[in-house]
């Protein structure tokens, strides 16, 4: 990104000087300004004859190079930085820019906001014991589970947060998984077994409650 611009009068200078013959080292010596410059000033006089400002196609970003670099990995090290984060970091040095303008450049770079897959945190010792627990019982008869006592259970939050969580990913990719466990945090357990209620609190104290109410109530 330019930090100065010469004014008019110094390019039309410099391309005096190179018709008269003078080289690019001894302009910039003359002129005070450095080589490349120089350099730059003259390949654009001969490739559209004119040191004058061309139309532009938009307005230039008011982000360097640098920080744009910054924030694409900053959000692919740490995917479930916010924008509100990526903003206070922009701001630190100096480039103080809205959380739009932060999240077209991720858009630029393939990044997108996504709600982060949750994702059970099984162990391999579950996952044997689940197939085991299938294959044991393949050759069972449809009268076999009649005589299995069915439960339906629900689970209610104490502690913990159970809302969406984003992070950046490109898309169709299921990176950043969120584990998650059957009865973890601090929660109330309801278990209702053939028509009674039987509440089971977070430290595994169990309550009876009585006869059950229609499912639909919970």
């Amino acid at each position: 990104m330019k930090n100065k611009e010469h004014t008019r009068q110094v390019r039309d200078t410099v391309v005096k000087k190179f018709k008269a013959g003078f080289g690019y080292k001894n302009i910039s010596q003359a002129l005070n300004i450095p080589r490349s410059t120089v350099q730059a000033i003259i390949l654009k006089w001969k490739e559209y004859q004119t040191t004058a400002n061309l139309p532009r196609p938009g307005r230039p970003s008011k982000l360097s190079a640098h920080t744009r670099r910054t924030l694409i990995r900053d959000a692919a090290k740490r995917p479930m930085i916010t924008l509100d984060e990526l903003q206070r970091s922009t701001a630190e040095v100096g480039d103080s820019v809205h959380r739009t303008t932060i999240s077209r450049i991720l858009h630029k770079s393939g990044l997108y906001g996504r709600v982060a897959r949750r994702k059970p945190f099984l162990k391999d010792i579950h996952k044997k014991c689940c197939l085991k627990f299938a294959t044991s019982h393949l050759g069972d008869t449809p009268n076999m589970w009649k005589k299995v006592l069915w439960s339906d259970e629900t689970k209610i939050e104490l502690f913990g947060n159970n809302a969406k969580r984003y992070v950046w990913r490109k898309s169709n990719t299921a990176e950043h998984t969120i584990p998650t466990v059957k009865h973890g945090g601090g929660s109330i357990m309801l278990l209702d077994i053939n028509g009674h209620i039987l509440w089971t609190l977070s430290n595994k104290t169990s309550i009876y409650c009585g006869t059950a109410i229609s499912g639909s109530a919970f």
